[in-house]
């Protein structure tokens, strides 16, 4: 029989299951409680480590430090007031916030008090940062400051895919998404309420700038909380001001349009984001937002490249951003956009239902350009919607028994494959969420960033080679 104190020392060990061995381990060890080695997180420890050593060679950053490096940004540095020995702080060097915006959409993150956080928290940030001190005032408005610039940016990525002249995109594909926009259905008021609105913010100001003026009855705040506010209440001035010149357009498009219900609602303008406008969403009904348009290189097998290179499929080459609710105008905008991004005319331009107008189809003609795209079924059923109409132009004529052909089917089927995808992967993993910037201008700023990111992560071995 095993020793009822052996039992004891190993507690969840019925006596049956020790054996002899056991009973005289249990038996040999000292009655006190288990020594242990215990958490003790109020050490100081001492990890000397260079920024370099914090990320291996391979990381996603070191290849978005690489491409940074390559690029001409004498457009961000045209705008650097710190010169020469002028008294003022130094700049934050562009590289560095082109490097953490790039990469921080590579990972889906779009806010700038998030980005500010990471260059704390996350090693791949702060090797990016190189120890350049930042807060997210900085951050943010770099985002947003330089659309032109970015705009070069993409315009320098696509240089480089195309390998210099070497590489020939011919065929695009356009496809459009909603966005939120920040402001709340709430915002969008009728044009007596934003009158009221303004007219109250104007006494606002008013009333600031004469309690500047007097001498304070209480403790003031701080010089840096009056500026905050008064700055705020500035800002609330011009934000009403613009409305009511928004809402002046809203009036014009409904006075424009066909006799619909719509037509006859009164027209609003958002109060925080007047150029918002409500639009069908992605997932049904409406709502705040903006049109984002993408246009994405796809496959061409018919064109000869020089060294025989293929040329960077699904590649977005261009970036657009409206506040129209219908595509029915963007697709030539667009191509327009792509021909003088990359320096030369294009072949064939893949678009949806919704771009089609045939005003749009005569425009590409005129150009040169062959459009793909979904012939409307026509309202009478017995009309075979591919057969030339009386009232049809040349290029239309053309246009639609060319989409009855196999070939054609063929060709427009990657029109989804390559752009949805794009534009799916942008707005789920490179930031193209709800915007938290207001305007069209602003809006633009975001989905180029984004963009950038989408092709630097698909291209990462061209951009670097």
């Amino acid at each position: 029989m095993i020793h009822d104190d052996a039992q004891t020392l190993m507690p969840g060990i019925s006596a049956d299951d020790l054996t002899p061995a056991d009973a005289a381990d249990a038996l040999a060890l000292p009655p006190a409680a288990p020594r242990l080695r215990r958490a003790d997180r109020a050490q100081v420890l001492l990890l000397p480590r260079a920024l370099d050593e914090m990320i291996p060679a391979d990381h996603l950053a070191r290849s978005v430090w690489a491409v940074v490096e390559r690029w001409d940004l004498s457009a961000f540095l045209a705008v650097v007031a710190a010169r020469g020995e002028r008294p003022g702080r130094a700049a934050t060097d562009p590289k560095v916030l082109i490097g953490l915006w790039l990469f921080a959409y590579t990972q889906g993150v779009g806010r700038g008090r998030e980005l500010d956080r990471l260059c704390d928290a996350h090693d791949a940030y702060r090797w990016l940062a190189g120890g350049v001190s930042l807060n997210y005032h900085t951050i943010n408005d770099f985002r947003v400051d330089h659309e032109q610039a970015l705009d070069g940016l993409l315009t320098q990525m696509l240089a480089t895919l195309t390998a210099g002249g070497e590489v020939r995109i011919g065929r695009i594909g356009q496809d459009g998404t909603r966005v939120h926009a920040g402001a709340g259905r709430g915002s969008f008021k009728k044009r007596e309420a934003l009158e009221q609105h303004l007219a109250d913010a104007r006494r606002h100001v008013q009333a600031m700038k004469q309690q500047a003026e007097d001498p304070p009855a209480t403790p003031a705040a701080s010089a840096q909380q009056k500026a905050a506010q008064e700055r705020a209440a500035r800002e609330r001035v011009e934000r009403l001001e613009r409305a009511m010149q928004e809402i002046k357009k809203v009036e014009e498009a409904k006075a424009a349009q066909k006799e619909k219900p719509s037509k006859h609602e009164p027209a609003k303008a958002s109060a925080t984001d007047p150029e918002a406008r409500q639009m069908r969403m992605p997932g049904g009904g409406t709502a705040p937002g903006y049109n984002v348009q993408l246009a994405v290189a796809v496959p061409d097998g018919g064109i000869e490249h020089a060294a025989g290179a293929a040329a960077p499929a699904r590649a977005i080459v261009a970036v657009g951003v409206t506040n129209a609710g219908s595509d029915v105008h963007e697709s030539t905008p667009m191509r327009k956009q792509v021909e003088q991004r990359l320096g030369h005319t294009i072949d064939e331009h893949l678009i949806d239902g919704g771009y089609i107008g045939l005003d749009a189809i005569d425009e590409a003609a005129a150009d040169g350009v062959t459009v793909y795209g979904p012939v409307p079924k026509p309202k009478k059923k017995d009309v075979d919607p591919h057969q030339p109409k009386k009232t049809d132009s040349e290029a239309v004529a053309e246009w639609r028994p060319r989409m009855a052909t196999a070939e054609a089917k063929s060709i427009y089927k990657h029109r989804a494959a390559t752009c949805e995808t794009a534009n799916a992967e942008c707005r789920t993993y490179r930031g193209l969420g709800p915007m938290l910037v207001r305007g069209v201008h602003k809006v633009r700023c975001v989905a180029l960033w984004s963009a950038l990111a989408y092709n630097l992560v698909h291209f990462a071995a061209l951009l670097t080679a």
